[in-house]
Order: structure tokens, then sequence, then C-alpha cells
């Protein structure tokens, strides 16, 4: 044997040693594995309570407690009872209303974009200025100065008619009566007034995002440019401001409290009267807050639902 090659020693205890050192090194990476295990559980458990919408949770636990207060307290049950009469004033009125303001918002954003000089201008002059007054102060001028300057005109073209000798119009329109329009009448054209100024500038941007080579295409096949607008530009451009509308159908629900100040008797002028006879103030309130919440929150999540659905037709 060489002076200098290796010797194999051993003992009697030289395997038992060697099982324990393979044991402790499984232990160890068990634990290892299992460590790394429950940081990653925990990690995992941390984003899904970051992602939870904490901020809905709260509004529904709101919304729970106060529908538990008015099965069981017999002052939020009334004060419910009272205030929901006026539901469908509300309801009513910001739907008409809305459906008006797309019309008027429609043609005014077409006049926003027109190269006509005179549509151009009205257009511009008609949004600048409503947007330029406070909504209550338009709600008031156009229920209590506007509607009888219009009735007055027409009992003018009534009497310029009967000068004419047409009978048959000259009575129609000279009979006209301010207080013949009811108050509910007025708060609808107010707020069709007013947010059609609003939707114009929505729609005005939704056409504008078109690119122009497709009116330059549409009008290469020979087509006139209102005919491009109406069947290449318009359907795009309105399904682009889908969430934009939605978005103002909701302010509307929210602004439509204002009418109260004409005495229309929506949840809010009705939940004042109900205040003022019974002095339950915090009842009251705290009932057409949590109607008001409901409603807007209700309505967003259907927005938020035909946005993603447009995004997926989109994609296909």
């Amino acid at each position: 044997m060489s002076l200098y090659s290796p010797v194999e020693k051993s003992w009697p205890g030289k395997e038992s040693v060697k099982v324990m050192i393979v044991k402790e090194a499984q232990e160890v990476n068990l634990h290892s594995s299992t460590a790394a295990r429950l940081s990653q559980s925990r990690s995992s458990l941390r984003e899904r309570l970051r992602d939870v919408p904490w901020w809905m949770v709260a509004i529904l636990l709101i919304a729970v407690a106060v529908a538990i207060l008015i099965s069981t307290d017999a002052n939020y049950n009334k004060a419910f009872i009272f205030i929901k009469a006026g539901l469908w004033a509300t309801l009513s009125t910001t739907i008409i209303a809305f459906l008006i303001a797309i019309v008027l918002g429609l043609l005014t954003g077409l006049g926003r974009i027109s190269e006509n000089t005179i549509a151009k201008n009205t257009a511009t002059f008609y949004v600048e200025v409503v947007r330029g007054i406070p909504m209550m102060v338009l709600i008031f001028f156009i229920a209590l100065v506007g509607v009888p300057a219009v009735v007055d005109g027409f009992k003018a073209l009534g009497a310029w008619l009967g000068g004419l000798g047409i009978s048959g119009l000259s009575a129609a329109f000279s009979s006209a009566k301010t207080s013949s329009v009811p108050m509910n009448v007025r708060a609808i054209i107010a707020l069709s007034i007013t947010y059609g100024a609003f939707l114009a500038e929505i729609f005005r941007a939704g056409i504008q995002s078109i690119d122009k080579g497709q009116m330059e295409a549409a009008r290469s096949q020979g087509m006139t440019r209102w005919q491009a607008m109406w069947y290449i530009i318009l359907p795009q451009a309105i399904r682009n401001v889908l969430p934009a509308l939605g978005n103002d159908f909701i302010s509307m629900l929210k602004d439509s409290s204002l009418v109260s100040i004409l005495a229309v008797r929506d949840i809010t002028q009705v939940a004042r009267l109900y205040a003022g006879n019974t002095f339950q103030y915090q009842t009251t309130y705290i009932t057409l807050a949590v109607m008001y919440l409901t409603m807007t929150i209700f309505l967003s999540f259907v927005v938020k639902f035909l946005e993603k659905r447009y995004q997926i037709n989109d994609r296909h």
C-alpha cells in the first residue's frame, strides 16, 4: 500500500450516523418547503385582501344596517313609506329629461363640429351659457322665466294669426296660459336643457375620436357628409360614449333632487315635507341618503357591465 493512499476508516455506529444525517437533512428540507408554502399563502392572502373592494363592503353594510332599521324601527319605517311615494316622480323626471337631453345634446354636438358658421356658433353659444350658470339658477330661470316667456310668445303668435284671419290656430295659441304648464313639466324642460349642453360635449368628443380617414373613405364611396356621419361615424361614436352617457344619467338622477325647489314631489321634496311635519330630521335624511346611494350604486354596476360587454364584443 502506498504511503499516501487514502484509508477508509470504519466504526461500529457509522451507518446509523449516516441515516440520522439524512433524516435531519430531510426534516430541514421539509421545514423550509413548509415555510415557503406558508409565506406564499400569506402573500396570496394579502393580495386577495388588497383586491377586495372594501368601499363596496362598507356601502353594503350601511345599506343593510338602514334596511334593518327600516324593518325594525317604527320611525324609520314610517319615513321610508312616506318618502318612497315620491320615487316615481324622481325616476320619471330623470328618464324623460335624459331622453330629451340625448336628442338635444346630439344635435348640439353635431352643430359644434359643423362647417356651417351659424350652426356652429349657435351650438357653442348654448353650451357656453349653460356651462357658465349654476344649475339651480338655470332651473329657476327656465321654469319661472323661460317657460312664461314661451307662453307669452304663443299668445303673441295667436294674436298675429288672428289678424291674418286664421281663427283656429289663433284660438289655440291665444288660450295658452303659464299656469297650465305643471311644475314637473317645467322641471323636465330645465333638466333636459341643462344636460343637453353637457351631453353635447360628450357627443362632440365621441365623434372627433373617430379617425378622419373613415369620413374620407365614406365620401370617396359617394356618400354625402351627413350620410357618412349617420351610417359610419355616429354608430361608432355612440358606442364609444356609452359609459360617459351612463355616468351622466347617474349624475342627472342625483341632480333631479334640485327640482324640489319647484315643489315637484320627488323623494327629496317628500322627505323635506315629512321632516318638517315630524321633526324626524335624522331618520328622514338618513333614509333619503341611502335611497339615493342604493339607486346610484346599482346604476353604476349596470354601466360597468355594459362597458365590459361592449369591450368583449369589440375584441371579437
